[in-house]
């Protein structure tokens, strides 16, 4: 899936909850100084700017299908090499990480076994393959709220829940089924507070996402029902969302003797 919205767009809307969950990516990735990392399906640059922190501009390479992505990326982190291209045809050599994490990506991705499989060509043997998906299966993700408000003004809806990854074992599954082997799973959260129910609802009109697509192509009527029903999921303001990804690791192996 390609976002054309802006880079400032994304981070009203998501990064608010993706740019907490690289801290906590990042760790359970076991990134550390004097790796090479690259970072597929950067987007503006939330996990890029803690890769850049912990192991310097140089050692961080980064790379994303949305245009608008591409270049914000690029001025925020000059020094970076940040490309634009797709998941399933990374353009780097083989064993050129030690580290490839992709954040909140595999489910927007054409092909997520093609997209691993070619995370793993281009990490070392005894490197890491980390992703990670919002648990939008298990309601536990950040837009947990907006759709349910949504299934009650239109049941039929189809939200995010059938995405690939979004679902418990389903990540696991995605990368055995690309040769990973050694796969761990667990899950993260994070929590961010909201002062004001306008605060966490602006960000939905803004046209990120599926999400943000279903509340564009709304008519004002229906947006403002919708609007006041989400208001009735949420507590009074100020108020906290926890929002829980799944994630998992697992170590690229070495190829087999040629036969």
């Amino acid at each position: 899936m390609i976002f054309n919205v802006s880079a400032d767009a994304y981070d009203r809307f998501m990064g608010r909850f993706s740019e907490p969950l690289a801290v906590h990516f990042a760790d359970l990735a076991q990134v550390q100084a004097g790796q090479r990392a690259l970072d597929v399906g950067c987007g503006p640059g939330g996990l890029t700017r803690v890769l850049v922190a912990r192991l310097g501009a140089d050692a961080v390479s980064a790379i994303d299908p949305s245009a608008s992505f591409v270049a914000a990326a690029q001025a925020r982190f000059p020094d970076v090499d940040v490309r634009h291209g797709a998941a399933e045809e990374l353009p780097f050599a083989d064993d050129s990480f030690d580290v490839a994490l992709a954040q909140l990506v595999v489910h927007f991705m054409a092909d997520p076994v093609s997209g691993l499989a070619e995370m793993a060509r281009v990490t070392r043997p005894g490197g890491l393959v980390a992703a990670s998906v919002w648990d939008h299966g298990g309601d536990r993700g950040p837009l947990s709220p907006f759709w349910a408000a949504v299934h009650e003004v239109d049941p039929g809806a189809r939200d995010e829940g059938t995405l690939v990854g979004s679902r418990e074992g389903d990540l696991a599954r995605v990368c055995t089924s690309a040769g990973l082997e050694h796969v761990e799973a667990t899950s993260l959260t994070v929590t961010v507070r909201f002062p004001t129910f306008g605060d966490w609802w602006e960000p939905f009109t803004l046209g990120v996402g599926p999400a943000g697509a279903y509340v564009a192509a709304l008519d004002d009527a229906r947006r403002d029902v919708l609007r006041a029903h989400c208001a009735q999921q949420l507590p009074p303001a100020p108020f906290e969302i926890a929002a829980s990804a799944w994630c998992v690791t697992a170590r690229v192996q070495a190829a087999g003797p040629m036969s």
